[in-house]
């Protein structure tokens, strides 16, 4: 059994990360010391390495959670997957490297747009998640966005970062002041409109995320401000503790 700071040391992951995967039930402990100190075994330690492969090709969180808590997940063919998938961002990267030198030779005159669809990566990662996702909210979103035009959806992205940036302007106010509570409320309501019904407890797993996850935090503090993450965190944790 492995300590938290033993698992810290092993792969990298921040102590900060394992008890935020532990809250989420994204990663549990196998067990706890007598003084109530996070335990993992070899097996949650294979579950973390799977987390962070899937975190390497792209996956979120929620989508992690939800391929792993398959009852139908295979290690093996999921490992596959995955080595498909580095392979075609391996391939896409390379592509890139080329066309970058071949610019810097002929003084940068050479264009490809090519080089910037996702090449087979994206649809790739739709039918893993077909193959795995199994939640109501999977298949709500996946029923949702189906027949959407990239524009649209685009277009859904930037609503909700205009209401993270909303809340980014209520930052010198209270979490639970009466206009940050609007603002959640309607944070909410955009989700289930455009996303899965976002019931209180998927918000508080989101608001965790927002915090936690890295990508999330730097695209809400881009159009919010610093801590604007955080601040929706912590807003959205009084208004479903209220």
């Amino acid at each position: 059994m492995y300590t938290v700071k033993e698992v810290n040391r092993r792969t990298g992951v921040s102590v900060r990360t394992l008890h935020h995967y532990d809250k989420t039930g994204l990663l549990k402990p196998s067990g706890l010391t007598s003084s109530g100190y996070r335990l993992y075994d070899d097996m949650a330690l294979q579950r973390l390495h799977s987390i962070l492969m899937f975190r390497e090709v792209g996956f979120s969180l929620n989508e992690i959670k939800e391929i792993l808590d398959s009852p139908d997940f295979d290690s093996d063919e999921a490992l596959g997957q995955q080595i498909k998938l580095l392979e075609l961002q391996m391939d896409r990267i390379g592509r890139m490297i080329s066309l970058a030198r071949e610019m810097r030779e002929k003084g940068g005159n050479v264009m490809d747009f090519d080089m910037f669809k996702d090449g087979g990566l994206d649809s790739f990662k739709e039918e893993v998640k077909a193959k795995w996702g199994g939640t109501v909210a999977y298949e709500e979103y996946q029923a949702k966005t189906a027949g959407r035009m990239p524009s649209e959806l685009e277009g859904i992205a930037k609503e909700l970062m205009e209401i993270f940036a909303d809340i980014g302007a209520l930052k010198h106010t209270a979490p639970d002041s009466a206009a940050v509570r609007e603002k959640i409320v309607e944070l909410q309501k955009f989700i289930t409109d455009n996303y899965y019904n976002c019931t209180d407890e998927i918000l508080r797993g989101l608001g965790q995320i927002y915090a936690a996850d890295e990508r999330f935090k730097a695209n809400i503090d881009s159009k919010g401000g610093d801590d604007t993450a955080e601040f929706v965190a912590k807003a959205i944790l009084v208004y479903c503790n209220g």
